[in-house]
């Protein structure tokens, strides 16, 4: 009977492994498509060809009503330092106003290396038929798509995905 308590023990032990939630898109491997995003100012429009290479790109599907969203914000806010050298691109299709809004809260002007920007066409949500936010998008230092988590990851697995 203690044989059978041990060998549950394991499997339950076993199945607790931290597993990043990835999701197979079909896009690894391949570059980021070029689309047009609105910045916060409301007026300048910006061109995803006009991301450098030369550093690892988030692309970061959120939307401001999302309280996984809101947590992985919060921890990439607290975890700053830690992914300092990652760009990141934080994409909504909600109204520009309510996207500063969230801005604000978060205080994300603080961090040179986050820019919120909204996708008033939708497109990167449909091209890659993003099933739920968060989505984030992770891409190489020449902007080829390496791997997409869905859900509220932290900052850690993020860095995870990068580093492979």
């Amino acid at each position: 009977m203690r044989t059978w308590y041990f060998i549950l023990l394991l499997a339950i032990l076993g199945g607790c492994t931290h597993k990043t939630p990835s999701v197979v898109t079909g896009f690894e491997g391949k570059p980021l498509p070029a689309f047009n995003l609105l910045q916060m100012d409301s007026v300048t429009h910006f061109n995803t060809t006009k991301i450098p290479t030369g550093k690892p790109t988030v692309i970061f599907l959120f939307s401001p009503y999302c309280s996984y969203c809101r947590a992985q914000t919060e921890d990439m806010a607290k975890n700053a330092e830690k992914i300092k050298n990652i760009q990141i691109y934080m994409l909504s299709e909600f109204p520009v106003a309510t996207l500063k809004d969230y801005s604000d809260q978060y205080h994300l002007n603080r961090y040179p290396n986050i820019t919120v920007m909204q996708d008033y066409e939708a497109y990167f949500a449909k091209y890659y038929k993003a099933p739920a936010v968060p989505f984030i998008a992770i891409y190489n230092s020449d902007k080829t798509l390496k791997e997409v988590l869905l859900g509220n990851v932290g900052v850690e697995s993020i860095k995870e995905v990068v580093l492979k």
